[in-house]
């Protein structure tokens, strides 16, 4: 390994963003998606459809029939969120249709479109092939309700749930349980045809279970999971939801069940591949990289201030870690509002202003947060990043970064103090990726 030149603002910003997109680029479907395709089922008998879910759907969708032989059936539905089917595709559409709906809150058009997804699965038979393309956000764009729950009482869970401070298998295990399509229903809507699931994960230790609730792979939680989450968080449930969840009638089909016969899952991008893409880079560049996990959780800020305190200790000590040095990790934070009127601002704009109270103006700490799909909660950057002189940019400017933490606003601090990181949809999702470069 070459030592590093030495570093100033510009180029350790540099060196900092060019490790995001090292990140993106290795969970980009059209890099891996081929590996897992099957062959086409013989035309004369069977046919190929292709459903799916997710922030990624776009992409995956334009992979698959790249890659998909041209004189072989394919045809489909994918949803993916607003602004996230590549423009290529969107420009001149292929053999799989394309429809975009809400995140993270389910939309009207998210229902309609999952709706006609479910229609397309009628008739399919044993001779038949379904492709079910899955990613991130998934549990919000692929909706339909269980008997007696409306799409408002969907729309009030879910805005419930993303303030709780709920974990994301704990989310999506009430997801799931209220739903007619997720906990792997989608499966047994696609009996007896093959299904093969493709999964990009965005959650800590990849479980197919919890990617966008599972549509497709037996769930082993229960109703009585779903119902005590609820209640652990103090979330009102309607009266359908919850006669539906106390009663069992809302159980979804379990490990095991006939309805998964033959089914096959392939994981094609992980969070640990991305934040190993990263670690090449930077050693690339002549840096140490040291992958914390690619599964941590807590609440944002918190783990940004335990993120900060270990960047310290490598600047003041060179201990655990020798500069210069570059720490990565990856994971699913989570936020949760307590401030009556809460500004904007996602998980990796939080985790980065509690990392920057925290390292007090640390000289050779820069650091960056961001959500890999280029989308930091619902807002238009992908998260932030921060400098030595963060604070007291902040100071000249007579802003008090813990009041913005308080009110949860953090894209407001970063916004004024020029530091938001803005990629636009990055039309992958292998969830937060953070890096912190100490020299």
């Amino acid at each position: 390994m070459n030592a590093p030149a030495p570093f100033d603002d510009a180029r350790a910003r540099a060196l900092l963003r060019s490790l995001f997109d090292a990140a993106v680029a290795r969970a980009q479907p059209a890099q891996v998606i081929g590996q897992c395709l099957p062959p086409p089922p013989d035309a004369a008998c069977g046919r190929t459809l292709v459903i799916g879910a997710g922030k990624a759907g776009g992409a995956m969708a334009a992979a698959v029939d790249a890659l998909w032989p041209a004189d072989a059936p394919l045809s489909g539905l994918v949803i993916t969120r607003y602004g996230h089917t590549p423009p290529a595709y969107a420009a001149q559409p292929g053999r799989i249709e394309v429809v975009e709906a809400s995140h993270p809150v389910p939309d009207a058009a998210g229902l309609a479109a999952t709706a006609r997804l479910m229609a397309l699965t009628q008739g399919l038979t044993e001779h038949d092939l379904v492709l079910c393309l899955i990613s991130g956000g998934g549990s919000a764009l692929l909706t339909q309700p269980a008997p007696g729950v409306t799409l408002a009482d969907k729309q009030a869970l879910n805005k419930a749930l993303l303030k709780s401070g709920a974990a994301i298998d704990e989310m999506n295990t009430v997801r799931k349980h209220l739903s007619a399509v997720k906990g792997g229903r989608l499966a047994a809507l696609c009996a007896p045809a093959r299904v093969v699931t493709l999964l990009i994960s965005d959650v800590p230790g990849d479980d197919p279970q919890v990617i966008a609730s599972g549509p497709t792979v037996p769930d082993a939680s229960t109703c009585a999971d779903a119902l005590a989450i609820l209640d652990r968080y103090g979330i009102a449930v309607p009266p359908a939801a919850r006669a539906g969840l106390e009663s069992g009638a809302f159980e979804s089909p379990k490990p095991g069940d006939a309805c998964f016969a033959g089914n096959e899952v392939h994981m094609i991008a992980t969070p640990r591949q991305s934040l190993q893409a990263a670690a090449e880079a930077a050693r690339a560049a002549g840096l140490a990289a040291h992958v914390l996990g690619d599964d941590l959780e807590g609440e944002s800020r918190t783990v940004g201030q335990v993120h900060a305190a270990l960047a310290r200790s490598v600047a003041r000590h060179g201990e655990p870690f020798t500069r210069p040095c570059v720490i990565l990790s990856g994971g699913e934070t989570t936020v949760t509002v307590r401030h009556a009127s809460p500004g904007r601002g996602g998980r990796a704009g939080e985790f980065m202003l509690g990392a920057a109270i925290a390292l007090q103006g640390q000289p050779g700490v820069w650091a960056l947060a961001a959500d890999t799909d280029g989308i930091d909660g619902v807002e238009d950057n992908a998260g932030a990043l921060i400098t030595p002189d963060t604070l007291g940019r902040a100071a000249a400017l007579g802003l008090k970064p813990g009041e913005f933490l308080d009110r949860h606003d953090a894209y407001g601090f970063f916004s004024a103090v020029g530091d938001l990181v803005i990629t636009g949809p990055t039309f992958t999702n292998v969830n937060d990726f953070r890096a912190m470069l100490v020299v």
